[in-house]
């Protein structure tokens, strides 16, 4: 069947503009252009129009989703195999937000005592999930699905006092961060003392540190664009300053 673009736009829940959109930056161009002018979608449109709102639904960008689904060895079945486990991924992070605060309503109306760990659960849960969608893809890439696998059963295990900890020393960073920044050099105290507080950081998501394992991950900052982007949205040039401070802190070579 084919589709004028008001036509899969209603069907797909988009707008035309979207679509329209999609085909300026070649992302979803049509299969022909009739003689009226108008674009027209037939079935494998539709099949990569229907992927396209998979990787967005998952928050992956359009340049990214470009990249993917235009590579030659792309794999539409692997493509929807790994959709589906991400979105049962989702869907058990929304059910554990969901218990938790129907757990928090039972608790506050007295209907039920709840825990401190209890009371945490879902935020855990919610941490893993973020970390997975913005950096899991990179952090498995280098270091394996079992380093990871083990650092997210830690942040479940976590209690309260760490969570809250961990959560200060994430703060804690940010803001020294971008004060050592200012001053210059890697190697004073305020980065230094940065690096400390990014080994101390590390060490409630991994099984054991290493100066080497930091170094490693303080140099994908700086090669790593989603990192980079990270660390350099407020001053460009931080993801640098953190791996040159983090390599003198565990004495390596820059």
């Amino acid at each position: 069947m084919e589709y004028t673009v008001q036509k899969l736009g209603r069907l797909a829940g988009v707008s035309t503009r979207t679509l329209r959109y999609y085909d300026e930056i070649e992302l979803l161009k049509p299969a022909r252009i009739n003689s009226s002018g108008y674009r027209i979608y037939g079935a494998f449109e539709v099949d990569r129009l229907q992927q396209i709102l998979f990787y967005r639904e998952l928050g992956v960008g359009l340049e990214n989703i470009r990249d993917i689904i235009t590579d030659p060895s792309f794999d539409g079945i692997k493509a929807l195999k790994e959709h589906h486990k991400k979105l049962l991924e989702k869907k058990e992070q929304l059910n554990q937000l969901i218990a938790n605060v129907e757990k928090t309503l039972a608790a506050t109306e007295g209907r039920t005592i709840m825990s401190d760990q209890e009371k945490f659960e879902g935020f855990k849960q919610d941490l893993i999930a973020e970390n997975e969608k913005n950096y899991g893809k990179e952090i498995r890439r280098k270091y394996g699905k079992e380093v990871v696998d083990k650092s997210n059963a830690k942040i479940k295990n976590m209690t309260k006092e760490q969570y809250e900890e961990v959560t200060k020393l994430s703060e804690d960073i940010t803001k020294k961060l971008q004060a050592a920044f200012q001053t210059g050099d890697p190697a004073g105290e305020l980065a230094q003392e940065v690096a400390d507080l990014h080994r101390q950081w590390l060490c409630f998501y991994w099984d054991s540190y290493s100066k080497e394992a930091h170094a490693g991950i303080a140099r994908m900052y700086a090669e790593d664009e989603k990192f980079t982007a990270y660390y350099d949205k407020e001053q460009p040039g931080t993801a640098r300053f953190l791996r040159d401070a983090i390599l003198i802190y565990t004495g390596t070579p820059l």
